[in-house]
Parts: structure tokens; sequence; C-alpha cells
């Protein structure tokens, strides 16, 4: 037990308080009393405590428990060891005092409880599976680890791993713990023996030209020997499948190919062996990047041919021609493409995702973007708010200009339960797009059915579009589906509207209960003037029901398999019924702009027939306009890529002349070559440092700064961490899965370059041995031992650990009491104060008391006599 103050300071006090109480001393000595010196002490004692106790003393009182945690590392590349582990810990309990606290840990990326530090009993459960297995952050576990026992108690952790940390630094973390209460040991742990293949490097050129022979190395690391087979992909498409022998060690292959295409080329690796312990390292990509002839995709719909690649120059623009539906999903396909045309293309037949993923690749990889019109292109294709109207220089909505029919919508939607999820999600959002393309004064109705109609907004004129859309968007799932009576109140409710357009776009995922004449209500409904568009979602809806009811009231009818394509399909619906969009007055255009296109028109512009109205963006280039003011031929940059918008069509039906004119071929070449991204000549160089970063380097020295941007496959926009090194010279760290990821590197003079970088499987996933120097590492750093017996676990602790305890108040209530026994002396006296406890006192008080008795007596026996 050791006495300690925290504020020593003020002891100095005593000096001039001692000088005093010595000098009075020595002058009254020889005139103090017996009294007098009581009381000088008795106050020199109270002055002691009390600035004794303004140092804000305390006693530090030894503890007798001590905290021992197990922290086990869970992660993949101790995988199987958890049997091990639990054995190991039981076995170590044995020798478990009273005044041990016990808890268990377990960690990989993430940190979990397994058993909470306690007094009592431990039984230990079956191991909660780990998240995130993937990665092992040692620092970051032990940082946890040491925030959830009591600082003031001796701790030691017994830290189970293989010393293999892909995130986090354990060494800057035991700086923080070194020479504190804590100590460390350390069972060194070992992925159980298995027969494990894993690809440890694929590597293809960074740069090549179309056809030139590319050489693609391989490298393999075998457990044992064994065999298996070795599949190349390109983009996808099976390149080459091999049977292979593999010895122990390390094995390497060499692969041959001259590739066709052009643009970033994904390649892919893949072995397969029988019984493979780990199948996360089994594969890896890389991406060469072609050099060639542009290539072009142009986009179409349902057998509609498309003219533009008989007319443009075959022999300078490789061409190829898809249906919308065969879209890809993937970011690396469109990469291929230096531009992309949508020709009469509807929304719903490409979908939100492929958009998204369209809109990434222009943005950020300068791909080209044109949009074609025809009767299924712009507003009429549903493109309303959808991500390709973000990336074009034109919107949708028409404003300002044109006289519009007056109108009125009911949306009738399927609310029952088989709608829920992200089904229910979309179908909420194509309804609250449509809303958004209304225009003040137009009649909205919207009904919600299960087994009956919930009239959710009454028709009526159109005041608060934001109301509106919230009221749609709170919705929520019901019961059963019951269509007849959901539809019969949308008719009758727009039946006495006097309005010019009345609509009804019914929307379902299954089958009414009950059957009604619905041919009938659709007739009677088409004397008001009414029409209706179904929407059939997923395999159970009536089709034929939904199918007959769209052609009997004079819509359309969608046959819906893919959810996320419900708004565009709205989006058109709304469209059609709500805006003259089509106009097909025959005009000649009037031209401005870039001498690149102007230059065509140098001996006259031919007459058009027909256009989609649009209205142009703040910051669009209109290089064609019709006589209305209604952009023909407008572009812009977006982002990287440049877009351009065509209102009219490539087939003559409404392009007129211009289809016969001598420059018709020059004009589609002339936007080919502006869709075209610009790389630079000279590419940035990107390199892989040791830590997983990446050094970005422009070698012509002529950037101050370079922006990066990733994206990967799916288009999904990576985060980024840009440290400047120098001028023109980066380091860049992103957050990706595994997996593919597309750079797109630019400076402050519009230079761009775009590669593809291969994040590899985690480390974890390697074939290596445990960091045993890291272990080693641990224990030196924290006092703690390498661990090969249980037993050891609850040998004694050489840290002590106490407690303190302030004595403060006790010394401030002391000195209070002897200010108190000092006031009493000098007021009473001390004779007084110790008269109780005095012999000779209480006999003279004895006396005194038979005296004063006695001559009362005599006082008394004179009266009487008297």
């Amino acid at each position: 037990m050791d006495l300690r103050v925290d504020q020593p300071l003020w002891l100095l006090l005593l000096v001039p308080i001692f000088v005093y109480f010595i000098w009075t001393w020595k002058k009254e000595n020889k005139i103090f009393r017996k009294e007098g010196k009581v009381v000088f002490f008795i106050r020199l004692l109270a002055i002691f405590c009390l600035i004794l106790g303004l140092t804000n003393p305390y006693l530090l009182l030894p503890i007798k428990e001590e905290q021992v945690l197990f922290l086990v590392d869970r992660s993949a590349s101790v995988q199987g060891t958890d049997q091990k582990v639990t054995e190991w810990i039981e076995k170590s309990l044995t020798s478990r005092k009273n005044s041990h606290l016990v808890g268990v840990y377990t960690f990989a990326e993430d940190f979990q409880s397994e058993v909470a530090l306690t007094s009592g009993e431990v039984n230990l459960p079956v191991f909660t599976p780990m998240k995130a297995p993937g990665n092992t952050d040692i620092a970051r576990a032990l940082q946890l680890a040491t925030g959830i026992v009591e600082p003031n108690k001796a701790t030691r952790i017994v830290l189970f791993t293989d010393g293999l940390e892909t995130n986090g630094s354990v060494a800057d973390e035991l700086v923080k713990i070194a020479g504190g209460n804590v100590t460390i040991d350390v069972v060194q742990l070992e992925r159980v023996a298995s027969e494990d293949v894993a690809i440890t490097s694929f590597e293809t050129p960074p740069v090549a030209f179309e056809g030139e022979q590319q050489q693609l190395n391989v490298k393999l690391e075998a457990t044992a020997n064994t065999k298996g087979e070795l599949l190349l992909y390109q983009n996808d498409q099976l390149l080459s499948r091999e049977q292979i022998t593999l010895e122990q060690g390390t094995n390497s292959f060499t692969f041959r190919n001259a590739s066709t295409g052009e643009g970033l080329l994904k390649y892919e690796v893949q072995v397969i062996v029988s019984g493979d312990g780990l199948i996360e390292n089994n594969k890896l990509t890389s991406v060469t990047n072609v050099e060639s002839s542009p290539k072009l995709l142009v986009v179409t719909h349902e057998g509609n041919s498309s003219n533009i690649p008989t007319v443009i120059d075959q022999a300078a623009i490789q061409t190829d021609v898809i249906d919308a539906t065969a879209l890809p999903f993937d970011l690396s396909n469109y990469l291929a493409y230096d531009a992309i045309i949508f020709d009469n293309v509807p929304g719903h037949a490409v979908g939100e995702q492929k958009m998204t993923v369209i809109e990434q690749a222009v943005k950020n990889f300068g791909v080209g973007f044109m949009m074609v019109g025809g009767k299924n292109s712009f507003g009429l294709g549903g493109y309303f708010k959808t991500p390709i109207e973000k990336l074009l220089p034109v919107e949708m909505e028409i404003k300002g200009k044109h006289q519009l029919p007056s109108l009125g919508l009911v949306i009738v939607m399927d609310r029952s339960g088989s709608m829920s999820g992200s089904k229910f999600e979309y179908a909420k959002e194509a309804a609250a797009r449509s809303v958004e393309m209304l225009r003040d004064g137009d009649t909205l109705g919207f009904i919600a059915f299960d087994d009956r109609p919930w009239e959710i907004i009454e028709p009526a004129p159109l005041t608060n579009k934001e109301e509106a859309v919230d009221t749609i968007l709170s919705v929520g799932v019901g019961g059963g589906t019951e269509i007849y009576t959901s539809l019969a109140l949308a008719y009758e409710s727009l039946a006495p509207l006097k309005l010019q357009r009345k609509h009804v776009i019914l929307l379902t995922d299954g089958q009414s209960s009950s059957s009604n004449d619905y041919q009938t209500l659709i007739e009677d409904g088409a004397k008001d003037l009414i029409t209706i568009s179904t929407v059939a979602v997923g395999q159970d809806a009536d089709r034929n029901l939904l199918e007959s009811l769209a052609e009997m009231g004079g819509g359309k009818f969608y046959d819906v398999e893919d959810e996320s394509t419900i708004p565009a399909i709205m989006s058109t619906e709304t469209a059609m019924i709500s805006r003259t969009y089509i106009e097909d007055n025959p005009f000649y255009p009037i031209i401005y702009g870039d001498a690149a296109w102007t230059s065509l028109f140098a001996d006259g512009v031919p007459q058009m027939n027909a256009y989609i109205a649009t209205t142009p963006k703040q910051t669009a280039s209109v290089i064609a306009e019709s006589e209305k003011e209604d952009p023909v031929l407008s572009e812009w940059m977006y982002g990287l890529g440049r877009t351009i918008a065509f209102t009219s069509d490539s087939t003559g039906e409404w392009s007129g002349d211009f289809a016969r004119w001598n420059n018709w071929g020059d004009f589609w070449n002339t936007a080919v070559s502006r869709l075209l991204p610009a790389y630079s000549e000279v590419p940035f160089t990107i390199q892989k440092a040791s830590d997983g970063s990446y050094t970005v380097t422009d070698p012509s020295g002529k950037s101050s700064f370079i922006e990066v941007a990733a994206v990967n496959e799916k288009g999904e926009e990576l985060p980024v961490t840009s440290e400047p090194l120098a001028p023109g010279k980066s380091r860049v760290t992103i957050e990706s899965d595994p997996g593919l990821v597309f750079f797109r590197v630019s400076n402050e003079q519009n230079a761009v370059y775009q590669a593809g970088i291969s994040i590899p499987y985690s480390e974890e996933y390697k074939v290596q041995k445990p960091n045993t120097s890291k272990l080693e590492m641990i224990t030196n750093r924290t006092g703690g031992k390498m661990l090969t017996e249980a037993s050891e676990v609850f040998r004694p602790i050489d840290l002590k650990s106490s407690e303190k305890q302030s004595i403060q108040q006790t010394l401030i209530l002391v000195a209070i009491i002897l200010f108190f026994i000092d006031i009493t002396i000098r007021r009473f006296g001390l004779r007084l104060l110790l008269g109780p406890f005095n012999r000779n006192y209480r006999n003279k008080e004895a006396v005194k008391n038979t005296t004063v008795t006695s001559n009362m007596e005599k006082l008394i026996k004179e009266k009487k006599k008297r």
C-alpha cells in the first residue's frame, strides 16, 4: 500500500506556515500556559491535514483480480482450426483460479464476442460464423480487446493467429499497448493441411495491336502433385481449355492469342482441380488495351433494321449490330466499343440497370453515345428521368411552345402480397415518374388494389405533384388480387369528365379472383373516349386477359420479365397520351454550330418530314433545329464522352430528303467521328505498390495534377482516395471487392487514359506459411511469450495492478474536527473539557456538592424555627 499525491505543489504552503509557527512558538513559549501549548499543536496538525488534503492524496491498494482474454483469428488463412482452438482453451481453463476474469472473442476483418469477460464459469459455444473472413485485421482486434478490459487490472491477451494480416498494422497498434497494463501471449495457428492449387499471377500485355500475338503468362502454386484443367476466357467467351499436370510448388504456363477485338479486352484465367482446398484463389483477371480501328455498336429492336451500318465507312469503322434485349450488363463489354448508337430503341427493352452501366461508360470512360429518333425513341420510348436522359443533350419533357391536349390518367396498380419487394418499389417509382410527366391541371387518379380497390388519389386536376408522389410512394402491400372492381372504378370515375384524352394503365402480377364481363366495361368506356394499356409483371400474371383488355381498349400490352423496365414502360405510356411528341409537318432545318457539321450543308439543306419534340438542355449545342425552334440535331459533352441527339430517323420515313441526300453517308460518318473518344498519345502509367495502392504517373511531365475515377464491372463508382506525390504523380487507393476495376485518368489538359486493373483475391487465400517473425515481435514488445502448452495461460502475471483510494475527504474531515476542538478549548478551557475524565476534579465537585447540600439543610431548619 502506497501513499501518493496528484498535486504536490500545494505542499509548498507548509514552508511559510511552519516558519510562522516556529516563530510564534519561540516568541510566546514562555507565557504559554498548558492549554495554549495544546491548542498550538492541535492547530498545527489541523493545518497540515488541510494542506495535505489539497494535494488530492490517495492510497494505492493492490488488486488480486487478473483478466485473461482469448482472442481467436478465424480468417480464411486459418480455416479448419476452430476445433483445435476450442480444445486448447478448454484445457487451459483447468488451471484457472478464482481471481481470474475470462473472456473469449473472435476476429477476421470484423470483431465478435463469443464469451463476454466474466468471473463465472466459461462454457465455450460453437463459434459464430464470421461475416468477412477474407481479410485479417489484428490491429483492430487488439484495439477493441484492450477497450473491453478494465485498464487498472493486470491483463493477458492470448492471441491465436498465423500473423498474416491483410488490413491495418499491428506494429502501429503495439506502440499504444506497450508499457501499459497488458501483455500478449501468442499461440501460432496454421491452416489445416489440405491439397490446394492457387493462381498466383496472371499477366497480359497492357497495350497491344489488333492481330498481334499476345503472350499471356500464368503462374500457379500447388501444395502437392495433381492434375486439373486450365481455362482462358476473353470478354467472358471461352478461348482455351487445357488439361494440365501440376507439380508441388510453382508452375508456369503460357498462352498466345491474336485478338480480333479492340479497346479494353478482359482476360480471365481459371483452374479447376478436383478436391481443391480453396476455390477463392482459382481465378484471376487481367486487361489488355488493343488499339485498332474504332468500333461502333448499333442497337436496334424487334428486327427493325438500321440503315446506319450500310451508309458509314465500313473500311474505317467496324460495326456490330445487336438487339436491345441482348445488351450486356457488364461495363467491360461496353468499353470494347468507342461509340454506341440507339436507333429507335424503346427504353423498356433496355432496362435501367443497363442504362446505368452505359451512363458510366460515357461519363467516366469517354464512350460516345447517340440516340436516333423514331416512334420508340426519346419521350415516346420512355426515357423520361432515366440515366440515358441524363447523358443526352435534350430533355424528354416538352416545355413551353406546344398546344397540349387535356388529359385524364388513372393508374390502377396491384398491391397484393405477391408484389412485395423490388417489384413493388419499381412499380411505385414508375407511377411517381408518370405523375412528374403530367402538367399542372391534368387529371390524375391512383387506385391500388388487392382483394378490393383502394382509391388512394381520387381523379381530380393535379395541383401538387410533390404531394401526389409522396402519397403514391407511401402505399404498402396488401392481400389478394381482384382486378375487375378496381378497373370498373377507374372507368366510372373517368367517364363523366370532359377531357380530350382519358387513359387507364393497369399493372398487375397476378390473376383476378373473379371473372366478370370485361368486354362490356371496355366497350362502354370506349364510348366515353377511355383507352387502356396493361402491364403484366412476372410469370403468374394473366397474360391472355391483360392482352385482350389492351386490344379491346385501344392501348398497348407490355409483358415484363425484367422488373427494372417498369418505369420506362409507364413513362412511355404517359408520354404517348399526355404529349403530342411527333411533329410531322415537312420543314427545312436551320443549321448552326461547329464547322464539322455546317460544312456538310454548303450546297443547301434538304427537307425533313418529321421528328420527335424535345427540349434542349441549357449547355447543349444545337446543330439543327426546326421552324418551331425544337432541336433536331444537338450535342454536348457528358463527363468525358460526347453524346448526340438526332430526333428524326435513319430510315428516310421521317428524315425525308436527308436519306436521299448526297452527303447522307458523310452525315453519319461525321456523327460517329464526333462520338469517338480522344485519348492521349502518351498514356499515363499505373503501377501497383506493395501496400495495395496504385501509383499513377504522367511520363510526359505535362500534368500539374491527375484526376482518377474508378468503376467496377457493374457500373458502380468506387470510393477513390488520391494523394498527390509530385506534379503529375499521385498515389491512389480504392475500395473494391476482387474482380475487374476500370480506371479513368485525366489531367487539366483534358488528356484521358482508360485502363482496367485486376483486383486479385485476398492475401488470405494464398498458399503461405505463418508469419512467425511478426508473432514474436508482438510478444517481445508486450512482455508476453509464444505459448506451446495450455497450462501456461494462467501463470502469474508479472504486472501488478492496483486501484486508487482517495483520502482527501478524510483529511479534510479530520482538519474540521481538530479546528472544532481548538475552538472548544479556547472557549471553555482545557480543564473543563477534560473534567469528566480527571479524578481530582471529580472529588472536588463531590465535596462542593456536599457543602452546598449541608448549607441548604441548615437554611431550611432555620426557616422552620421562625
